[in-house]
C-alpha cells in the first residue's frame, strides 16, 4: 500500500513554487471586452470623463434667517388699514343718515294715505249731495234752502282744504288727454268733434298725495276723431 501511495503521488504535476515575481497561471479577466469602435469608444470615454470631472452636489446647508419687519413700515400698513376702515364707517353712516331722512320724509308725506283714502269718501258723498240739490232746489226762493246749500258747501270747501293742508290734492281732467297713470278709463264716448284719446266726461274726480296717486280719476275717453297730438298733454290741475 505504500509503494502505491507513493507512487499516485509521483505522478501528480508539480507547482512552481512562489517567489518574489510569482504570478497565478490563469487570470481571470471580468471587465468586458470593449469592441473596438471609434464612435462607440469615445462616447464611452466620453461618458466616463463627464461622469469623473462633474463635482459633487454640495448641499447648502445655509438657512436663511427670518428678516425683522421694519417698525416704520408696519407702522405705515396699520395706519392705511385704520384710515380705510374709517372712510367706510363715514361712507355707511351717510348712507344711514341719507336713508333714515328719506324714510322720515316719505312717512310725513305718506303715512295718512291710508285714512286720506278713507276720508275721499265722505267727500264723494258730499260732492253727491251738492250736485244732486243744485239740481232740484235752484230755483229755489226759500232762505233756508239757500242756507244749507251754503252750509254744505262751504263744509266741502274746509274738507277739501284740510286735505291740502295734509298733502293731498284734488284734481279734475276735463278736457286733459287720457294718462293711464293718473286716469282710469271707464267707457269711450264717440265723438268726432273731440280728438280721440280725450277725456269728455270726469265721472269721479282723482286724489294726489305728495307725488304719488292717492285714487285715479274716473273718466270716459272719446272717440272716434283724430288723434290727440303730444303737444295737448298737461298736468293735472287741482280743485277746490
Amino acid at each position: 500500500m505504500l509503494a502505491v501511495w507513493l507512487g499516485f503521488r509521483s505522478s501528480l504535476p508539480t507547482w512552481p513554487q512562489r517567489t518574489g515575481n510569482y504570478e497565478p497561471p490563469h487570470c481571470l479577466d471580468f471587465y468586458p471586452v470593449k469592441p473596438d469602435i471609434p464612435g462607440i469608444r469615445d462616447m464611452d470615454e466620453g461618458t466616463m470623463a463627464d461622469e469623473t470631472t462633474q463635482p459633487p452636489y454640495e448641499e447648502d446647508t445655509a438657512t436663511e434667517q427670518p428678516q425683522a419687519d421694519d417698525p416704520l413700515a408696519a407702522a405705515q400698513r396699520e395706519a392705511a388699514e385704520l384710515k380705510d376702515k374709517v372712510l367706510r364707517t363715514l361712507a355707511e353712516m351717510e348712507n344711514l343718515r341719507r336713508r333714515t331722512e328719506r324714510e322720515v320724509s316719505d312717512a310725513r308725506a305718506y303715512g295718512i294715505a291710508g285714512f286720506a283714502r278713507d276720508v275721499l269718501g265722505i267727500a264723494d258723498n258730499m260732492q253727491r249731495a251738492l250736485d244732486a240739490a243744485r239740481q232740484e232746489l235752484s230755483g229755489s226762493t226759500d232762505p233756508g234752502v239757500n242756507t244749507l246749500l251754503e252750509g254744505v258747501e262751504l263744509t266741502e270747501r274746509e274738507l277739501l282744504k284740510t286735505l291740502e293742508k295734509n298733502g293731498v290734492k284734488r284734481f279734475d281732467p276735463q278736457g286733459e288727454k287720457f294718462d293711464p297713470n293718473l286716469h282710469q278709463a271707464m267707457y269711450e264716448v264717440p265723438d268726432e268733434s273731440v280728438p280721440s284719446g280725450m277725456v269728455k266726461q270726469v265721472i269721479q274726480p282723482g286724489y294726489m298725495i305728495g307725488e304719488r296717486i292717492l285714487r285715479p280719476a274716473l273718466v270716459a275717453v272719446s272717440k272716434g276723431g283724430a288723434k290727440a297730438s303730444p303737444a295737448g298733454e298737461s298736468q293735472p290741475s287741482s280743485a277746490a
